[in-house]
């Protein structure tokens, strides 16, 4: 596995995994437009026609992630697609049925053969055992879909079970967003649902984790265009973005976990990247209208690349390109 800080690069397929794939510049212009310390050492910019399968898996389970989520996930080409230079992860509103749990968890379950059956379906793709990383610079570029319902997630896992199974061991979330331009008479913004979300899991093992939460307003989610959405992880502070601008920040006293004493722990081990679009779960259900609206499907989540930066001003700590101490 290449779990190194900063990845040595073998094997390249359409990622851009080495500074030189990247090809007429994209690295050095990634690299000004990240600033002045920040290195590439990762990124897929999705122009080729198929799904880099050295670098992303295809998850296919209909678990609903914990959340009682609404789709299962396919790895067909109707759910996860590379088309026009983009990554196209697709909602559909279809039966579908499938295992009712994710590999890594099956075998725990009293049946580790059950099946469910869900009425959408969708793509969700990650790193795992591929790549992950700890401390950085990550950010995806990427047209979000609306509607009541939709969940679309940028976030990150960790690569081992040192701190234990959830939360002990960490979840960051880059971006989560639900219900995208729904409008409704209370709690709903003007102009439609806006609000996106930056959060870290830790504590105990379920049932005993607690989380840190930021949500904002951001209007600009609703013009069609694409949005840069982005996390600075350095040792023992987060600082989430959008379109390159700060809107929250984690230290370290802010989290903890009950299978260590490290001010840092559980956020000090590789963590690997996922996409998804989810249909329905506690969070998007319980806002706005409530529930999931079948109107407008199929839905989809558009990403133009996601890049990975880090400092080389400390790489052990991730810490002197952000500014402060």
């Amino acid at each position: 596995m290449r779990l190194n800080h900063w990845i040595s690069g073998a094997g390249i397929a359409a990622s851009c995994w080495l500074l030189a794939a990247c090809g007429d510049g994209a690295a050095e212009q990634a690299d000004a437009a990240a600033g002045d310390g920040w290195r590439l050492v990762w990124s897929d910019e999705f122009d080729g026609d198929t799904l880099d399968t050295a670098a992303w898996n295809r998850i296919e389970d209909c678990w609903g992630g914990g959340n009682e989520e609404r789709q299962c996930y396919t790895a067909r080409a109707e759910n996860i697609a590379v088309e026009n230079g983009l990554l196209v992860l697709t909602a559909r509103e279809e039966e579908w049925s499938g295992n009712a749990w994710p590999p890594h968890m099956a075998p725990f379950q009293d049946d580790p053969d059950a099946q469910a059956t869900k009425p959408f379906t969708s793509g969700k793709i990650t790193t795992a055992g591929n790549f992950g990383w700890t401390y950085g610079r990550f950010e995806m570029r990427a047209r979000l879909p609306q509607g009541q319902g939709t969940w679309p997630a940028f976030w990150m896992l960790p690569e081992d079970d040192t701190y234990g199974t959830w939360a002990s061991a960490g979840e960051i979330d880059i971006l989560e967003a639900v219900n995208l331009g729904v409008e409704c008479d209370a709690d709903c913004e003007e102009g439609g649902e806006n609000t996106i979300l930056g959060t870290l899991h830790f504590g105990g093992e379920w049932p005993d984790n607690e989380l840190y939460s930021t949500e904002v307003e951001r209007p600009a989610v609703l013009d069609g265009e694409f949005h840069t959405y982005g996390l600075v992880w350095e040792e023992g502070r987060f600082t989430w973005t959008f379109d390159g601008e700060p809107f929250a920040t984690a230290e370290a006293e802010d989290w903890f976990t009950t299978a260590s004493d490290d001010p840092n722990a559980p956020f000090d081990r590789p963590f690997h990247l996922i996409l998804n679009l989810a249909v329905g779960g506690g969070l998007a259900e319980g806002r706005a209208l409530g529930g999931v609206s079948n109107e407008g499907f199929s839905k989809q989540m558009e990403v133009d690349w996601v890049r990975v930066w880090q400092c080389d001003t400390d790489p052990e700590t991730g810490r002197g390109c952000m500014g402060g101490s």
